[in-house]
C-alpha cells in the first residue's frame, strides 16, 4: 500500500478528503441521521436502531469524532451523542463549495 503524501495536498483538500473517508460509509451515514432525528443518544441505542455489534458502533462513533462531526458528553458509566452544530456547519460549507465548483467550462 503506497503513501497518500498527504503534505503535497492542501489543507483543504485534506479536509474534504477526510471528511469524504468518514462520510463513505453507510453506518455513518445511518449514525448521523438517526443523530439529527433524535437530537442525541448513548451507544447502546445506537446498537440497537442501526443493527451492528456494539464495537462496530463505537469504532464509526470514534472515526466521526476524528473529523468532529460529532461529540459525546460523559453521564454516568455512558456517552451521549450528539451532531456538533458548529462543525457541521464548517463540514456543510466545504462540501457545498467544492461541489459548486464549475465543471460546465469547455468540457473535452
Amino acid at each position: 500500500m503506497g503513501l497518500t503524501k498527504s503534505e503535497i495536498f492542501t489543507e483543504e483538500q485534506n479536509n474534504l478528503a477526510a471528511i469524504a473517508k468518514v462520510l463513505g460509509h453507510p453506518a455513518r451515514i445511518a449514525i448521523l441521521q438517526h443523530l439529527m432525528k433524535i437530537q442525541s443518544c448513548i451507544c447502546g441505542d445506537l446498537v440497537n436502531v442501526i443493527g451492528l455489534a456494539q464495537p462496530t458502533i463505537s469504532q464509526h462513533l470514534k472515526e466521526l469524532k476524528k473529523i468532529n462531526i460529532i461529540q459525546g458528553d460523559i453521564e454516568g458509566t455512558s456517552v451521549c451523542y450528539c451532531i456538533n452544530k458548529e462543525e457541521w456547519k464548517n463540514i456543510q460549507h466545504s462540501l457545498t463549495a467544492f461541489l459548486d465548483l464549475s465543471v460546465y467550462k469547455n468540457c473535452c
